[in-house]
């Protein structure tokens, strides 16, 4: 990402009262873009943004993404040229619960946005942002690649996947790479997933209720300790999502698509581990308790395949597994400590932008090396796998690789 590239660019944020949102508005504001944000109130409270009264830098409407009217109008009143869509119905559980408004607001929430481009002027560059569980998850090993098959058996996940498809149509349809000349917007779409930081306070995700559970010196539940997830700090994806905006601004047509940013493999660690390592980071001794209440289906493992972000934007992470918990143990201790949240959540992003990148670990692990097969174990050996990583590398989704 260009530092300079930001300074003074008119951005329009859909989503910005939100966690992700609240994180990427104060970057934009410590760049220097003039950014209006479009989104209902927060959910929650406390939360991030008026924590670190995110509203004070940037212009801060309240709206609804499924009023298509109030959203076009905010839209052309910005007149911006990068456009990045973050308003979502985020939790899996809760699209369990009320899975219409899921649907209403993930898929025709994007479509209405979409809709608002196609009439102001001057925008440039616009990026949605679904989830890594977009994909039709198989529950293997490998990697999903941005060509693997869309899916989803949950209706978040298959709200998600439908907000693709919607967006992979009017690109197609209104904002053709092929006709860039005749339009000039560039549309992509951005995958990640699993991300912590400080200041979540959703319901139903791990790490606030640890943070919770140690704010509140109480034993936290969890539902399964086992399922292992790839986990990544907000700012890890935020970098890929500003990146992306900007070489869509800079280079149209070639950038368009969908994007995958995923962590590195070492990130890849159990909901105990990290709730075991929360506590002991914070200084406490683990307590947890097993949920026994039913609870509906959550998949164990899905992985993102980033290369092509390494490859063609040369972005990677910054930050391994450990120092993403350290950073959200000292946010909290901070909130606990009643110290001032803008400036501490500015001098993580600041920090954050010095970083050097770390380099991400192979594809495939030791690990893997292993297989259960016709009821035995089947070791693989390291020339096999060998070719297994380098053929991973090629355009082909690993369904067609591996069905």
């Amino acid at each position: 990402m260009n530092i300079d590239f930001w300074s003074g660019k008119s951005v329009f944020v859909t989503g910005h009262s939100g966690f992700k949102g609240s994180w990427l508005s104060l970057w934009l504001q410590l760049l220097g873009a003039r950014t209006t944000g479009f989104s209902l109130v927060p959910p929650t409270k406390p939360n991030l943004f008026d924590l670190c009264d995110v509203a004070s830098g940037m212009k801060s409407l309240v709206g609804d993404v499924r009023d298509q009217g109030a959203l076009t109008k905010a839209l052309r009143e910005a007149s911006p040229e990068i456009v990045i869509h973050l308003a979502a119905q985020p939790i899996v559980r809760e699209a369990y619960a009320d899975p219409v408004t899921t649907f209403a607001i993930n898929v025709l929430g994007t479509v209405h946005l979409l809709e608002a481009v196609r009439s102001t002027p001057g925008v440039k560059a616009v990026v949605i942002i679904t989830s890594d569980k977009c994909y039709e998850n198989r529950e293997w090993f490998w990697s999903y690649r941005e060509k693997s098959m869309l899916g989803g058996e949950d209706p978040y996940s298959s709200s998600k996947a439908c907000a693709e498809i919607a967006t992979s149509a009017f690109r197609k349809s209104f904002f053709n790479p092929e006709r860039f000349s005749e339009h000039g917007v560039a549309v992509a779409t951005a995958r990640a997933g699993n991300v912590i930081g400080g200041g979540d306070w959703a319901k139903d995700r791990l790490v606030p209720d640890v943070m919770r559970s140690l704010l509140e010196n109480r034993s936290i539940v969890i539902r399964n300790p086992h399922a292992t997830r790839p986990w990544q700090h907000v700012l890890e994806p935020l970098n890929g999502y500003l990146t992306l905006a900007e070489a869509l601004y800079e280079d149209g047509p070639r950038c368009v698509g969908a994007w995958n940013f995923g962590p590195s493999e070492s990130n890849d660690k159990t909901v105990g581990w990290i709730a075991e390592n929360l506590y002991a980071m914070w200084g406490t001794r683990f307590q947890w308790e097993r949920d026994q209440k039913p609870n509906p289906h959550e998949n164990t493992y899905l992985k993102l395949d980033s290369s092509k972000a390494r490859s063609l934007l040369n972005w990677t992470t910054k930050l391994d597994l450990n120092a993403t918990l350290s950073s959200i143990v000292t946010w909290n201790q901070s909130y606990q400590a009643e110290a001032n949240m803008r400036e501490v959540t500015e001098r993580q992003i600041l920090e954050f932008m010095k970083m050097e990148k770390v380099e991400p670990s192979s594809a495939f692990s030791s690990s893997h090396l292993a297989v259960v097969a016709g009821g035995g174990l089947l070791h693989l050996s390291t020339e096999l796998f060998s070719f297994a990583e380098a053929i991973s590398r090629e355009a082909l989704p690993y369904a067609e690789l591996f069905a």
